[in-house]
C-alpha cells in the first residue's frame, strides 16, 4: 500500500448526468447508474465520477481509462477471494485513521471536513476504508501471482547489454555517515513534574473522574496512539521496549492502571485492554520530560571538546563513538548508521551502510550536505527516533556521487529493473487471460473506446 494518496474530493453526483453527456453525447437517465459489470461486481458512474476528481489529470479520456482501472481492480480483488488473500486489518485501520487524522487536521474541524466532502464522518471513515483496503488486496495479490519470478545474472547482463549508457538508470547520490550523539541531562526536578503529572493522571482515573482513553487523547505525547485514547496495536513482548513489557505483562486486571515506568520513550502509565495469545492490546500515556536549553547547550559544548580532540588526533571518531555515543545502534557498529530497506529481490530487510540523501534524517542530511569526505560536523541538535531531543556530531565516511548504473556496481537495482519488467509482462498476460474467463458487460454508450486491453468488449 503506498502512501500519499489523496481522497480530498467534493460530491458531484449532482452534476454526474452532465458530465457523463459530455462524455457519451446523450445523458443517462439516473444520476448514478451501473455502466460496467465484472463476474459479479458492478461498476458506478458515480466510482467513475470520485476516482476522477481524486485523480486530477488523467492520461487519456478519463472515461475510459478509470472504468477500465477499476475492472482491472476487481479482478484482482476476485483473485484475492480464489486464494484466500486477507487484508491486514489493523494495518488498513491505522493508515484509514491517520488518513483522516491529517485531513481532519488540514480542514480544520470536523465540521468543515464533512461540509467538503458533503458525507458524514462514518461515510468518510467507510469509503476511505474500502479504498485502502482494495489497495492493499490488489498489491498483495500482485506479489503473490509474481513471487515466484527470478531473473538471472545472465538475464540482467543481457537485458543492458545494448543500452546506451544515457537510458541506463541514474543512481541517486549515496553517502555513509558516522555518529557521535548524547542526550543532553535531564533535570532531577523536570523529571519529578513529570511523575506528579502521571500520578495525578492515575488518581483522576482510579476515582473514575476521567476514563483512560480521555486522559490520553488530552495528554499524551504519543501522537499516534492518543487519537485512538492511548490504544496501540496487539504486539508480543519483543515488540515493545523491554522497561515497558515488563510492566504491561505484570497486568492482569483491565480496570488497574500500571505503575509509572520509565522506556527510552520517555515515562508512562499503562492499562490492559485485551489478551490474544502472546500479544497484549494496551493503552498507555506517554510524557516526555522538557530538556532546559542551558543543559542542551553544556551537550553541545562537551561534543566541540570531543571532536577538538578527534582533530587534534588525540583519539579517532570511531574510537569516540564506541566509548561516549549514546546512540546505541550506530555506537555498536563504531559510529557507522546503518540503513535498513526492504530488498525486492530477496524479498527480506537488509541492513546498509549506504544511505541516499532523502533516507537520512533531515537534520543529519543537512549537515551532510556541506560536508566533504573526511570531515567532521560542528554539533547541532535532533530529535532521535524515540522522540528525545540529542546533541549529535556526525562524520562523512564517503560519498559516491550520482552516476549511470553499471552491472558491477549497481546490479541488485539493475536485476529489480529486469524482475519489475517480467513482472509486468506477467501480469499483463494474466489480466488477458481473466478477461477471457470473467463475464463482462458494459453498458452499450461506453464501449466506444481505445482500451488499453481491448478484449472487455467481444464480439
Amino acid at each position: 500500500m503506498k502512501k500519499g494518496f489523496i481522497f480530498f474530493c467534493l460530491s458531484l453526483l449532482a452534476a454526474t448526468s452532465v458530465l457523463a453527456q459530455e462524455r457519451i453525447g446523450s445523458a443517462p437517465s439516473t444520476v448514478d447508474e451501473v455502466i460496467w459489470v465484472v463476474g459479479d461486481e458492478a461498476i458506478l458512474l458515480s466510482d467513475v465520477e470520485r476516482v476522477r476528481t481524486q485523480m486530477g489529470r488523467v492520461n487519456g479520456n478519463p472515461y475510459c481509462v478509470i472504468p477500465e482501472n477499476l475492472a482491472i481492480q476487481k479482478l484482482f480483488i476476485h483473485q484475492a477471494e480464489i486464494d484466500s488473500i486477507e487484508a491486514n486489518e489493523e494495518t488498513v485501520n491505522r493508515y484509514v485513521e491517520a488518513q483522516i487524522a491529517e485531513w481532519l487536521q488540514t480542514a480544520g474541524s470536523k465540521e468543515k471536513l464533512e461540509e467538503y466532502r458533503n458525507m458524514t464522518m462514518t461515510q468518510i471513515r467507510e469509503e476511505t476504508y474500502d479504498l485502502v483496503k482494495d489497495n492493499q488486496l490488489m498489491r498483495q495479490v500482485r506479489e503473490h501471482l509474481t513471487k515466484d519470478i527470478k531473473v538471472t545474472p545472465a538475464e540482467v547482463r543481457h537485458f543492458f547489454k545494448d543500452f546506451p549508457e544515457d537510458s541506463l538508470p541514474l543512481i541517486p547520490t549515496q553517502v555513509e555517515v558516522e555518529l557521535l550523539a548524547e542526550h543532553p541531562r535531564v533535570q532531577a526536578e523536570e523529571i519529578d513534574r513529570i511523575k506528579g503529572l502521571l500520578r495525578d493522571y492515575t488518581d483522576r482515573i482510579n476515582s473514575g473522574e476521567m476514563t483512560f482513553s480521555v486522559m490520553a487523547r488530552m495528554f499524551s505525547e504519543d501522537v499516534t496512539s492518543a487519537r485512538q485514547g492511548g490504544e496501540m496495536d496487539y504486539m508480543s513482548k519483543a515488540e515493545l521496549d523491554p522497561a515497558f513489557a515488563n510492566v504491561a505483562w505484570s497486568l492482569t486486571d483491565p480496570k488497574k492502571v500500571s505503575k509509572i515506568v520509565e522506556s527510552q520513550y520517555g515515562y508512562h502509565i499503562i492499562q490492559l485492554v485485551d489478551k490474544r495469545g502472546d500479544k497484549l492490546k494496551l493503552r498507555h500515556i506517554l510524557k516526555r520530560p522538557h530538556v532546559d536549553q542551558k543543559d542542551i547547550d553544556a551537550a553541545l559544548l562537551r561534543l566541540d571538546s570531543i571532536t577538538k580532540d578527534i582533530r587534534d588526533g588525540k583519539f579517532t571518531f570511531e574510537d569516540a563513538a564506541t566509548a561516549l555515543s549514546d546512540d546505541k545502534d550506530s555506537r555498536n557498529n563504531r559510529g557507522l548508521m546503518f540503513n535498513v530497506v526492504y530488498d525486492e529481490i530477496s524479498e527480506e530487510r537488509i541492513r546498509t551502510s549506504r544511505f541516499k540523501m532523502g533516507e537520512l534524517p533531515a537534520e543529519i542530511a543537512r549537515v551532510v550536505e556541506g560536508l566533504d569526505v573526511g570531515e567532521i560536523s560542528k554539533p547541532f541538535t535532533m530529535m532521535d527516533k524515540s522522540g528525545k531531543e540529542q546533541c549529535c556530531v556526525v562524520k562523512l565516511k564517503s560519498r559516491i556521487k550520482a552516476h549511470p548504473a553499471t552491472i558491477t556496481e549497481d546490479f541488485q537495482v539493475l536485476s529489480q529493473i529486469v524482475r519489475n519488467r517480467r513482472s509486468e509482462e506477467f501480469l499483463d498476460n494474466w489480466i488477458r487471460e481473466k478477461q477471457r474467463t470473467t463475464y463482462v458487460r458494459i453498458n452499450p454508450e461506453w464501449v466506444n473506446c481505445e482500451f488499453k486491453y481491448p478484449n472487455w468488449v467481444t464480439d
